[in-house]
């Protein structure tokens, strides 16, 4: 297994442009030039991913909620990680990463006891209709 390349911070941000469009996402150096260049392919539109060129874009990445294809296709274009010394804590950390595969599909008790409620009263309201109005 190959050694990932280290990168600053400084380094990532020379890379703002259609020619070599670099951005990082969770201390992790994604190369998307190739990307940019492939008709288009992102649904934002690349002037999205220009804007971000040359920074983290991590929040901005996050707070869209992309797909498990979509992160995985991300890994394709990993070029390097961020130095230790620079490396940031994300909010996400917790949330994204460490999701337990077994309970990501799982439901919580807090919706069961939403819905139960939800059905009682959509099931009291339909015998009052049946009841009184009818």
């Amino acid at each position: 297994m190959t050694e990932i390349k280290q990168m600053t911070r400084a380094q990532v941000a020379e890379h703002n442009t259609s020619n070599s469009l670099w951005i990082c996402i969770g201390n992790k150096v994604y190369d998307l030039t190739k990307y940019l260049d492939e008709a288009n392919k992102h649904p934002g539109g690349s002037e999205v991913l220009l804007k971000l060129g040359g920074h983290d874009a991590t929040e901005e990445y996050e707070d869209i909620g992309h797909s498990t294809d979509a992160r995985q296709m991300k890994e394709n274009y990993l070029v390097a990680e961020i130095v230790e010394e620079e490396k940031m804590t994300y909010s996400y950390d917790k949330e994204f990463e460490k999701v337990d595969e077994n309970k990501r599909y799982s439901i919580s008790m807090d919706s069961v006891v939403f819905y139960s409620v939800l059905g009682m009263l959509f099931a009291c309201g339909y015998m009052y209709f049946l009841y009184y109005l009818i």
